[in-house]
């Protein structure tokens, strides 16, 4: 079995195109809402798969889920219609990608984009994306959901004196 490693950031929105990842807002681990159950626009996930050379073309299959911090599956967001008898939510996100011998026997990269628009979120707490590639976990994206009530007001006025 070949190696495969995984890096992956979050971003407020990820595309990919040409084999490449194009990114606005990458690097945070914290979103903050006043009101909870809170929506929040956008989040994106870029994920680099580097897989070590192979022989001959082999396909991986993936899943991305969201935790909360015991380890339950909480929801991506609304499955659609066709996806057979649910509560209505997604929860696993599941795809395959096949990687071809590279050239001069080098690792094989393969970028991934996943946008996931009007996640909800129903209290503050910590949240992880874990990745999982043919069934073994490889990557987890931690963050945490903030209330904006429980953070501490500004320090405002006093011309620079404490």
């Amino acid at each position: 079995m070949s190696l495969i490693e995984v890096d992956g950031f979050l971003a407020d929105s990820v595309v990919r195109a040409e084999g490449k990842l194009y990114v606005q807002g990458a690097g945070w681990n914290r979103i903050s809402a006043s009101l909870f159950p809170a929506i929040h626009d956008r989040i994106g996930i870029g994920l680099i798969f580097r897989v070590d050379a192979e022989p001959a073309a082999r396909t991986y299959r993936f899943d991305l889920r969201l935790q909360d911090a015991e380890g339950k599956e909480q929801p991506l967001g609304m499955a659609p219609p066709s996806s057979g008898p649910t509560d209505g939510r997604l929860y696993r996100l599941n795809g395959e990608f096949t990687v071809n011998p590279a050239p001069g026997g080098d690792e094989s990269l393969v970028a991934m984009a996943v946008n996931l628009n009007g996640m909800s979120f129903e209290r503050p707490a910590a949240y992880r994306f874990a990745v999982a590639v043919d069934g073994v976990d490889v990557k987890t994206l931690p963050f945490r959901v903030e209330s904006l009530a429980a953070q501490s007001p500004p320090v405002t006025g006093g011309g620079g004196y404490l």
